[in-house]
C-alpha cells in the first residue's frame, strides 16, 4: 500500500473514533455549539473516505483512454469535500437559527467541553502530520484533507472559548452565537476548497508552480539555451506537466537538439518535489536574437551581443521570443 494511502486511512479511522466522541459529547449537553461540531466530523469521514479512492485511483498507470494519466481526479476529491464541507454550514446555521427560537436545555456542559477538546488535539497533531507529509508527497487531496483536519481543530477551540464563557456567564444565547459563527466559518472554508478544485479542473495556473520552473531554469541556464518562452505548468495529481518552446541555435543537428532538450527535463525533475514530464518544442534561433545570445564563437552571430535578459514568469510566460521585448540585468 502507498504512503499515500496509508495516512488517508489513518485520517479515516481518526475521524470516525473523533465523529463517535463528539456525538457523545452532543447527545450529553444538547449543546448546538457542540452538534456543530459534530456535524462536521461527518464530513471528515466522507471526504477522507473519497479521498482514499482517488488516492487509488490517482496512482493507477496511464493507459490508452488517459494518455496523462488519472491525477485530475484528485481536482474531485477536494471539490467533493468542499461540497461537504459547504453543505454542512449550511446545515449548521440553519440549526442554530432554529435554536434562536426554540432554545435547548444545555446541561453536562463541563463533561462535553472535556471531550472536544480532546478531538481538537488529535486532529490537530494529525491534520499537521498529514498536510506535511502531502506536500513532501506532492498530493492536493493529503494536503487538502490536514488542512480541513486543522480547520476543525481550529473551530473546536472557539467553540470551547465560547462555552467556556457561556459555563462562566451563564448566558444560554451564547451557545447559539457560537454556533452561528463558526457555521460562517466552515462556508468560508468550503467556499474555498470548491474554488482551489474547481481552479485545478480548469486547468487555472499555478503561479508557485510556474515560479519554480522558471527559477529552477534560470539557475541552471546554459549559453545553448538562447530563450524559453510560452512555457505552461498543469498538474495531474502528484504529477507535473510542463509544456514550453527553448530557442537552439540553428546549426545544431538532431542529436543535439535531442541532448539539450533532455537536460532541460533532467534538471527540473532533479530539482523539482514532484515528478515532471517535460514537452519541449525546439525553435531555431533568429538574427534577432544574437543581440541577447551569449554563445560564444558562434559562426552564424549577425548581431553583437547587447544584453543579457533574465528568465522570468513574466517573459518565459509569453509565446514569443526575447527579442521582441528586454530586460536587462
Amino acid at each position: 500500500m502507498s504512503r499515500q494511502r496509508r495516512l488517508i486511512l489513518l485520517s479515516l479511522f481518526t475521524g470516525i473514533g473523533l465523529m463517535i466522541v463528539k456525538f457523545v459529547a452532543y447527545f450529553l449537553t444538547d449543546s448546538s455549539a457542540i452538534f456543530t461540531d459534530a456535524a462536521e466530523s461527518i464530513v471528515n469521514v466522507v471526504a477522507s473516505g473519497f479521498a482514499f479512492y482517488s488516492i487509488y485511483l490517482s496512482a493507477q498507470p496511464k493507459d490508452e483512454n488517459h494518455p496523462y494519466g488519472h491525477g485530475k481526479v484528485e481536482f474531485f476529491s477536494v471539490f467533493l469535500e468542499g461540497g461537504l464541507i459547504f453543505i454542512a454550514g449550511a446545515i449548521i446555521l440553519a440549526k442554530a437559527c432554529y435554536n434562536l427560537f426554540f432554545p435547548a436545555e444545555i446541561s453536562h456542559l463541563e463533561e462535553g467541553i472535556y471531550l472536544i477538546a480532546v478531538t481538537s488535539v488529535v486532529n490537530f497533531v494529525l491534520g499537521l502530520y498529514i498536510m506535511r507529509r502531502g506536500r513532501a508527497l506532492g498530493s492536493i487531496t493529503l494536503v487538502a484533507d490536514g488542512k480541513h483536519l486543522q480547520v476543525d481543530a481550529y473551530s473546536t477551540v472557539g467553540l470551547i472559548m465560547g462555552l467556556l464563557l457561556m459555563n462562566l456567564t451563564g448566558y444560554q444565547w451564547i451557545d447559539v452565537v457560537i454556533s452561528i459563527v463558526l457555521g460562517l466559518f466552515i462556508l468560508f472554508n468550503g467556499y474555498k476548497l470548491l474554488r482551489q478544485s474547481i481552479g485545478g479542473l480548469m486547468d487555472e495556473s499555478d503561479t508557485a508552480l510556474v515560479q519554480d520552473v522558471v527559477a529552477i531554469l534560470e539557475r541552471n541556464r546554459k549559453d545553448v539555451w538562447i530563450d524559453v518562452h510560452n512555457l505552461r505548468v498543469q498538474r495531474y495529481g502528484n504529477e507535473l506537466h510542463v509544456d514550453c518552446h527553448l530557442t537552439l541555435p540553428r546549426y545544431f543537428d538532431l542529436i543535439r537538439v535531442h541532448d539539450e532538450i533532455s537536460a532541460v527535463d533532467q534538471i527540473v525533475n532533479k530539482e523539482m518535489s514532484v515528478r515532471t514530464e517535460f514537452f519541449v518544442h525546439a525553435d531555431p534561433c533568429l538574427p534577432e536574437c544574437c543581440r541577447y545570445c551569449q554563445l560564444d564563437e558562434c559562426p552564424v552571430r549577425a548581431h553583437q551581443f547587447d544584453k543579457k535578459i533574465s528568465w522570468g514568469t513574466d517573459i518565459v510566460t509569453r509565446n514569443q521570443k526575447h527579442y521582441l521585448y528586454a530586460i536587462v540585468d
